[in-house]
C-alpha cells in the first residue's frame, strides 16, 4: 500500500538472479545469453532496484556464452546505474568466474571454490577402434584444415599446434577480462592464471573475491532490514521434458555432473 501513497518512501528492492548450471549454447537447464537476456533485462529495469544480486553456482562451460552473459550484465549495470553483487555458492570456476567478475563485488562462502582461470578442450580418438572393426573412414575436404582434429582419424601434430594457439588466444581474452574487472585487487601470484582454484578466504587473499558473506544478510546490511527481494530465474517448459529432448537433457546432465566433479562436487 505504501508504494502507492505519495511522499512515502518505499522499501528498497534487490533483484536476485539465480545463475546455476553449466554454460552452453543450448539445452534445458544450462546458462546462455539468449535464455538470460529477458531475465537480466527485467532484473535491472523493473521497478528501479537498489541492486542486482547474482546467486552464482557454475563450474563453467562455453567461453563465448560466458563472455556474452558477462558483457550483458556490465552493459545493463552501466545503462541503469544499478550495482551488481555476485554471491558464489558451491563454485564459480572457469566461465562461472568469468561471469562473477562482471560484478562490482564478489562474495563467497568459506567453502566456495573460485578461479580456474584457464581454457580446456577435451575430445576422444576412435581411429584404432574403427580399424579393429574393419571400418574405413573416408573424408574429403576443400581446405587442408577442414578436418582438423577429426576424432576418427589419427591425431596430427599440426592440428594440435593450431588448437593450442586457439586456446592460448582464448586464455589471454579471459585473463584480460579478469585483470580489467579486478584491477587493483589481484595479488602478484604466479598461479593466478594457471587454472588453479581457491577456497573462500584464500580466494580473497589473491584478489579473486572481496568478502565472505551470504546474500540476504549482506544485502540487509547494505540496504536496511526492510529490503525486499525480487527473484528471477529461467523457467523450464514442461513440454521439453518429453521426446527427443529427454535424450539431450540426459546427456547435458551427464556433462554437467562431470563438470562439477572436476572440483570434487
Amino acid at each position: 500500500m505504501k508504494r502507492w501513497i505519495p511522499f512515502m518512501k518505499a522499501e528498497p528492492v534487490v533483484a536476485v538472479v539465480r545463475l546455476q548450471g553449466t554454460i552452453a549454447q543450448s539445452g534445458r537447464g544450462v546458462l546462455n545469453d539468449q535464455a538470460l537476456r529477458p531475465i537480466l533485462e527485467k532484473a535491472f529495469r523493473k521497478g528501479k532496484p537498489a541492486a542486482v544480486a547474482l546467486e552464482l553456482n557454475s563450474p563453467g562451460g562455453s567461453p563465448v556464452q560466458s563472455s556474452l552473459i558477462a558483457a550483458r550484465i556490465r552493459r545493463l549495470s552501466d545503462e541503469t546505474g544499478v550495482p551488481v553483487y555476485a554471491f558464489v555458492e558451491d563454485v564459480a570456476a572457469s566461465g562461472g568466474y568469468w561471469i562473477a567478475a562482471a560484478a562490482d563485488e564478489i562474495y563467497a562462502d568459506e567453502s566456495s571454490i573460485i578461479g580456474s582461470i584457464g581454457v580446456i578442450s577435451a575430445g576422444f580418438g576412435a581411429h584404432v577402434f574403427l580399424a579393429r572393426q574393419g571400418v574405413e573412414r573416408r573424408v574429403y575436404t576443400a581446405g587442408r584444415s577442414k578436418s582438423m582434429l577429426d576424432p576418427f582419424q589419427p591425431e596430427k601434430e599440426e592440428d594440435v599446434d593450431r588448437l593450442r594457439k586457439l586456446l592460448a588466444q582464448l586464455h589471454e581474452t579471459f585473463i584480460s577480462h579478469v585483470q580489467t574487472r579486478r584491477k587493483g585487487k589481484l595479488a602478484d601470484n604466479p598461479d593466478l592464471f594457471t587454472g588453479e582454484v581457491w577456497l573462500g578466504s584464500s580466494a580473497i587473499s589473491v584478489g579473486l573475491a572481496d568478502h565472505i558473506g551470504h546474500l540476504a544478510p549482506v544485502m540487509k546490511q547494505r540496504f536496511g532490514k526492510k529490503v525486499r527481494f525480487r527473484r528471477y530465474e529461467a523457467r523450464r517448459p514442461i513440454l521439453q521434458r518429453f521426446g527427443a529432448q529427454m535424450a539431450q537433457d540426459a546427456l547435458i546432465t551427464i556433462e554437467e555432473r562431470a563438470a562439477y566433479a572436476r572440483f570434487g562436487l
